[in-house]
Parts: structure tokens; sequence; C-alpha cells
């Protein structure tokens, strides 16, 4: 393979999470007496920074109001949102195929690491990744992905992979190359505009990265 590690996003890559943040968010908002939002809303944003999301979601950008939403939410989504996410198909039997043949593996998601590593740990796939790197409120994905490479965890032959355009241009700010999934929160339109290297259909076809 010519990637020596695949870096995988979490949401709207591996796992959809629509219904715990959107329950989560919902909450947050209604602890501030704010209306509940409706689920495709909400889920336009899956992806990018909790702190954006409310920014954009409420068009109030007061760092103490967004700060005091995201620990709403995180209040409810650490007791039970977390938990109300699903796989999308194919992942589980792709990661498994690609972790017995040797094939380096870690992740990369906005969400804080703890999180990450629970929902992993959930499917069982906890075992699986070198490393699980998380963010948090004003850390961008391309300063992730740039301390990871700062600390050689990760090469520029190494292949991120994510369902949004913050994904892919990320790879790209750290000479990283880039690959889209399309059955997550970014559209084709999306992804295409940031001229990805791979666009996969299925999570069977990363297996063609080793082929």
């Amino acid at each position: 393979m010519k990637h020596d590690i695949l870096i995988f996003d979490l949401d709207g890559t591996l796992s959809d999470p629509k219904e715990g943040i959107v329950q989560s968010f919902n909450h947050a908002l209604a602890h501030f007496g704010l209306p509940a939002l409706p689920e495709q809303e909400i889920a336009r944003y899956i992806g990018p920074p909790l702190d954006k999301t409310f920014i954009a979601l409420t068009g109030n950008d007061d760092p103490q109001f967004i700060a005091d939403l995201v620990a709403r939410y995180r209040e409810r989504y650490a007791d039970i949102g977390y938990a109300e996410n699903r796989l999308y198909d194919g992942v589980k039997d792709t990661l498994l195929a690609l972790h017995n043949q040797k094939i380096r593996m870690g992740i990369c998601t906005s969400k804080p690491a703890h999180f990450a590593e629970q929902i992993l740990t959930l499917f069982g796939l906890d075992g699986l990744f070198e490393f699980i790197n998380g963010g948090d409120v004003g850390i961008e994905k391309w300063q992730q992905l740039q301390d990871l490479r700062q600390r050689l965890m990760i090469s520029p032959h190494s292949l991120m992979i994510g369902d949004r355009a913050v994904d892919l241009t990320a790879a790209h700010q750290n000479g990283l190359l880039s690959a889209g999934v399309l059955w997550g929160y970014g559209s084709r339109e999306e992804l295409e505009t940031e001229h990805p290297t791979y666009l996969f259909e299925t999570p069977a076809h990363w297996l063609h990265l080793i082929q």
C-alpha cells in the first residue's frame, strides 16, 4: 500500500452519530430557553467543531455563551448521546479486514478523544487504531493533523479519510492526500470541490487501497 497509515474521521465516516448529536444540541438549547431545532437543520452541521456549529445555529458568537452551550451539550452526550450511535454498514468488517492485513490506522476526530474512545469501544473497534486523536473547542482539524505530523505519528504518505470538506482541507494544509466518503454528511459536490485523491462509495472500497 502506498499510504503508510490510514487516518479516519469518526462522525459521518465510521459511524452515524445523528440521533445523539441532535438530541444533545436540543438539550443545550432548551437549557437556555431556546427553541428546539429540526433534525435536518442540525444534521447539516455534523462534522465541524461544536463551537462553530453553535455559532451557526444560534447566530450568537459570544465566547462565554458558546462555551456554556458546549458544556450543556456534553452533559447529555457524556451520559447517553455517545451511545445513540450506529456503525455504517460494512465499516466493522472492512476495518477488521484492514487490521488483519497489518494496515496501520488511526482516528482524527473533532470530538474529544475520550468520547471517540467510548464510541469505538462500544462497537469493539478500540484495538484497531494506533492513535485516537481528538479535538476540542478552538482547535481546528488541520491543527490536529499538524500536531500528529510534528510528533512523527503521520507523514506525507498518510491518507486522511472523511465525509466533510473540513477533513480534506485539513489534510491538504498538512501536505497529506485525502479521500472522501459518500455516505456521510458532506455531499459529493462538497467533497469534489476539494479535489480528493479518492471518493469511496462504500466502506468495502477501502480494501482497494491494498490491492
